[in-house]
């Protein structure tokens, strides 16, 4: 499909069928249908159903063993006992990251996610290998798909000396944002975790995504002092809390405080939706005015074997969650994997309005609530106006 485009007969999620006209990688117009002119190709969609691009605001695309063999999970029970798996499965693994990662985002993209945000690990051992390879498959896919890295330390900030410089570092070559991991059940020493990561963000212009699965009290005292960091750095509306389990072990009222803080901060939430453990009540902190994102967090690696890349599927699997049932709830599933998500990251020009950008999904269903429920793979996805995947499959690959 070349830069000008017009795309007939499209149902937009108000049961209205109209045109999009595409030009320069931009929505130039949406009209009713029937209505659109110009010299560009023109498809009919058949009334199918448009929605924005999906977001993906949590992967680990370097970790993933997408692509290889089936692997056995074979972690022990504590978080640790993961991290720890997680280094010897990639130790022996030999298929290069932008074998594994690049199969991986070539399926997200046919699902049709174009914004991505993707977690990097760092480490002593690593030290910059993951970050130069990511670095790399996003210079590959730049023209398809908007991704951003956060600098991670899986294997903990404090406590692996080095790892802080080497994170310094990422952000130089051009990492998008200061990560960090349970400060206080990782490192052991909250505050000059949470100083480090604030400090290297407000020295580089980043923004913060801190891993916190801390549990109970100890929790919701680290989710304090990020919001008290946030308020001192400046940072608002540049933070984000990934998972946040402890939000989901307290009644309500426990919590409001709490809540009407980081929606005043503009602290957004990530949550994968688990079904195993608490998760913070969506309905709840949204109703304040919190941004709650959905992410897949691990696909196909050493942490778990699930997990398929579709972000209709993971804002069904929010819905399942809750028992959300009702339309206006699975609106707010779908929120979570669309507009909040682009909120969380900070994106512009994002949504089907005239002047952003012509990135938006097609795909045979009768209203929003129809496409969670049935996620149908016969899907067209259009990136800068232009068809890049069709049918669950990538049009282009770029791997090697």
């Amino acid at each position: 499909m070349p830069a000008t485009a017009i795309y007939r007969n499209l149902r937009t999620t108000d049961n209205k069928l109209v045109d999009i006209a595409c030009a320069d990688g931009k929505l130039k117009a949406i009209s009713p249908a029937g209505t659109a002119t110009g010299d560009g190709q023109a498809m009919d969609c058949k009334s199918q159903l448009v929605l924005p691009a999906l977001v993906e605001s949590h992967l680990h695309l370097d970790k993933t063993l997408w692509g290889m063999p089936w692997r056995p999970n074979s972690a022990g029970a504590t978080l640790k006992d993961y991290i720890a798996n997680e280094r010897k499965v990639l130790r022996e693994v030999n298929v290069p990251i932008a074998r594994r990662a690049g199969s991986l985002l070539e399926q997200c993209i046919a699902r049709g996610s174009l914004h991505i945000r993707s977690h990097i690990d760092i480490d002593p051992e690593i030290g910059l290998r993951h970050v130069e390879a990511m670095l790399q498959l996003r210079e590959a896919y730049r023209d398809v798909v908007e991704m951003q890295f956060v600098v991670f330390p899986q294997t903990g900030l404090l406590i692996q000396p080095g790892t802080a410089e080497l994170m310094e570092e990422a952000l130089k070559m051009g990492v998008e944002a200061v990560g960090g991991l349970d400060p206080a059940g990782i490192d052991n020493d909250p505050i000059r975790h949470l100083q480090i990561v604030f400090d290297l963000a407000v020295k580089y212009g980043k923004g913060v995504d801190i891993h916190l699965h801390d549990r109970g009290e100890l929790g919701l005292w680290q989710i304090e002092r990020i919001a008290d960091f946030t308020a001192a750095t400046g940072l608002k509306d540049k933070v984000v809390i990934s998972h946040a389990y402890c939000l989901g072990m307290f009644p309500t009222s426990r919590i409001e405080a709490l809540g009407r803080r980081l929606a005043d901060l503009g602290i957004s939430l990530m949550t994968s939706a688990p079904a195993d453990t608490s998760v913070p009540p969506v309905d709840f902190l949204k109703a304040l005015g919190v941004n709650i994102c959905c992410g897949s967090d691990g696909i196909r690696d050493a942490w778990t074997p699930l997990g398929n890349g579709d972000m209709l599927e993971r804002a069904m699997l929010l819905a399942f969650r809750f028992e959300w049932a009702k339309d206006a709830e699975l609106v707010s599933a779908f929120d979570s994997a669309t507009y909040a998500g682009a909120r969380a990251l900070g994106l512009s020009g994002y949504g089907l309005e005239p002047g952003n950008a012509a990135n938006f999904v097609i795909l045979p269903a009768e209203t929003l609530g129809d496409a969670l429920a049935r996620r149908p793979a016969e899907r067209r996805v259009v990136s800068h106006g232009r068809v890049v995947a069709e049918g669950g499959s990538f049009l282009d690959t770029r791997l090697t």
